[in-house]
């Protein structure tokens, strides 16, 4: 399975943070932004990752995280020069996924909950289609909103409907069977000439192949497009590593827990930000996880 991060757009509605920078490397507490998605691939086993960005920000995005060797992964770039919708991602990005299965993440998108690995990989390995996570939310009218059976098939997808049929809000996490290239290619653009990710889930769901996996419980999910979620998002990380003893997307330990590198190349890579407390704990993991 390929990945895709999609860290695109102008981040208008983080303005004026967002005037001189990508909003994918805004800080989430102690690290950027794009760790996060990052980290869920990884997590997923997914080593070879395409990262979409603007024109400004995949030289910013290529010296902050390079060819991904040292992490054990193989990370390209490519540039959205315009937003022009998520499914656009799969044109960019079709020599990359070539005939294989893909997983995308929104470059803004935070996710935590238990047993979060053992769900990406059991989602992976019988993946038939495309699985989309949805999220309960309180306001369901102000995002796309899937209605599942009894089985977790979807049946109905709506985007910001007036009346909802249910609180499962998409998330910006999908899963794709070899056939999502093919499908985004025949995608009809909106009125705004962007190519809608909804089509193509549709376009899974009229084959009877689209399934919604419901994150409950303890779960957590934030879509940091705002000031508020990127300030309740930071919280929440600081929340979970500093009452909790639990890291929240730090690369190099989930690296080193998936067997992506081994204990003496996780502490190099904190060695060399000894300075920081987020160094001092990879030097500190590194043995104790051998």
């Amino acid at each position: 399975m390929k990945g895709i991060v999609l860290a695109g757009g102008d981040g208008t509605r983080l303005f004026p943070l967002t005037l001189a920078t990508s909003k994918q490397l805004l800080a989430i507490y102690n690290k950027p932004m794009v760790y996060y998605p990052l980290s869920v691939l990884m997590l997923a086993g997914i080593r070879d990752i395409l990262i979409i960005s603007t024109p400004s920000a995949v030289p910013i995005m290529r010296s902050l995280l390079g060819d991904g060797s040292k992490l054990g992964l193989n990370l390209s770039y490519a540039v959205q020069d315009e937003p022009r919708g998520i499914a656009e991602a799969f044109l960019i990005g079709a020599d990359h996924i070539g005939g294989d299965s893909s997983a995308l993440i929104l470059g803004d998108n935070v996710f935590h909950g238990a047993g979060f690995p053992e769900l990406l990989r059991r989602t992976r390995d019988t993946l038939d289609g495309c699985t989309l996570f949805g999220y309960s939310v309180a306001d369901p009218e102000r995002y796309g909103i899937g209605e599942v059976d009894a089985e977790g098939m979807l049946v109905s997808i709506e985007e910001k409907p007036a009346r909802p049929r249910s609180n499962n809000a998409i998330t910006g996490l999908y899963f794709y069977d070899e056939q999502a290239v093919e499908i985004a290619r025949g995608l009809t653009p909106s009125a705004r000439g962007e190519l809608e990710i909804t089509d193509l889930n549709l376009a899974y769901l009229r084959q009877g192949r689209a399934k919604l996996v419901e994150l409950s419980g303890a779960f957590n999910w934030f879509d940091c497009g705002t000031h508020d979620s990127l300030l309740a998002a930071s919280q929440f990380v600081q929340f979970i590593e500093k009452h909790q003893g639990e890291r929240v997307g730090y690369l190099e330990e989930i690296a080193l827990r998936m067997g992506f590198i081994d204990a003496e190349a996780c502490y190099q890579l904190g060695a060399g930000m000894r300075q920081s407390n987020y160094g001092r704990y990879l030097t500190e993991i590194a043995y104790a996880l051998d």
